[in-house]
């Protein structure tokens, strides 16, 4: 603006000086009386050119500084208010840490560029939120987990050690304890270790794999348990074509399978489908056992949670369908949970089929 005024002021003054100079002249010989007092007319005219352009100068001037002053003045009241919002998701930002994420700005006012930021950064505070809770319950979790084999340990050898008459068969029991305690304790590390692998990250192998021999070969590790308990299993495993980590894969289908089986009544049943359709390959596992709220499917996918219950069951880690869910979205997949009416679990995985 400064600048547009300025360039005005000169045209002013270029533009008055032309007038002054075509207007009419008096001979050179010529004189006027004024105020009394006889002067050439050509030095009046250079006079009264002289005293118009700085007319036109001094006015200019002073026009064109309180133009750049309103112009500051607006300027910075505009910019103040449009840059008020900013300083705010500024302000914020320094002041967020992980225990105070609940914090937003939620502005009010007309949705523009500014708004639509400030509501951008209001929904990274609520993932990032989501995120810490998220962690801070699976490590309260999993530390509550590893405190119990680690408590059984060192319990089964206090006691036998604060007996000095323990014989072989003591020392042996203690021995049988403290393997099952570690075993248990070497599955969760495991279990952890491959959700930590899988959660969030990509897949570092992608190949055709058939779900229905994937099915077949994690069947295997899991038939002897199935036959103890007495457990009947029907399969309908069709041609179902995927692209992804046959490693994975297979722990996706062995995690569906061992949890209908050791969530299982006996005599219970299992019922596992395969099936291609015209974008997703489906993989089903249904399974009879305890009667499961509707409203608390869900929670089943959160770490640690086993069959409605929390942190009770004697067998497992409680980390089976958060490593499925996490092995499915490493695979771009879906994956959903439905309670079976009388009691059980239905598991559903939908995996983007291979290419025709």
């Amino acid at each position: 603006m400064a600048f547009v005024s300025g360039l005005l002021l000169l045209l002013g003054w270029l533009l008055v000086g032309r007038v002054v100079d075509s207007s009419p002249r008096f001979p050179d010989d010529s004189t006027v009386v004024v105020d009394g007092r006889t002067v050439r007319a050509g030095v009046l005219t250079d006079l009264l050119a002289q005293q118009a352009r700085a007319d036109v100068l001094r006015s200019g001037s002073i026009a064109f500084l309180c133009v750049v002053a309103a112009a500051g003045l607006l300027a910075w009241t505009i910019t103040g208010r449009v840059l008020r919002p900013v300083k705010e998701v500024t302000a914020v930002a320094r002041r967020l840490s992980a225990e105070s994420l609940g914090e937003r700005l939620r502005l009010d006012g007309p949705r523009d560029e500014v708004a639509e930021l400030a509501d951008t950064f209001d929904e990274m505070l609520d993932r990032l939120q989501a995120a810490f809770d998220s962690q801070r319950r699976f490590v309260a979790n999993a530390s509550h987990e590893l405190r119990t084999p680690l408590s059984v340990i060192r319990t089964e050898l206090d006691v036998t050690l604060a007996d000095p008459d323990a014989d072989p068969a003591e020392l042996r029991r203690m021995a049988g304890v403290v393997r099952d305690a570690t075993t248990r304790a070497e599955q969760l590390v495991s279990a952890l270790l491959l959700l930590a692998r899988t959660d969030g990250l990509g897949l570092a192998v992608r190949e055709p794999v058939d779900l229905a021999a994937v099915v077949d070969s994690a069947w295997k590790a899991v038939r002897a348990e199935a036959e103890q308990r007495q457990v009947r299993a029907t399969f309908r495993c069709g041609p179902a074509p995927a692209v992804g980590d046959p490693a994975l894969l297979e722990r996706i289908a062995g995690n569906l399978l061992e949890n209908a089986v050791r969530h299982n009544v006996p005599g219970g049943w299992v019922e596992v489908l395969t099936e291609a359709g015209p974008e997703w390959t489906t993989l089903r596992v249904s399974s009879s056992g305890q009667v499961i709220a509707p409203d608390r499917v869900d929670e089943l996918f959160e770490p640690f949670r086993r069959g409605g219950t929390d942190r009770t069951a004697r067998t497992g880690t409680g980390l089976g369908l958060s490593i499925v869910r996490a092995a499915v979205l490493a695979h771009e997949g879906r994956v959903h949970a439905t309670a079976v009416p009388g009691g059980g679990l239905s598991v559903a995985v939908h995996l983007p089929g291979a290419p025709h």
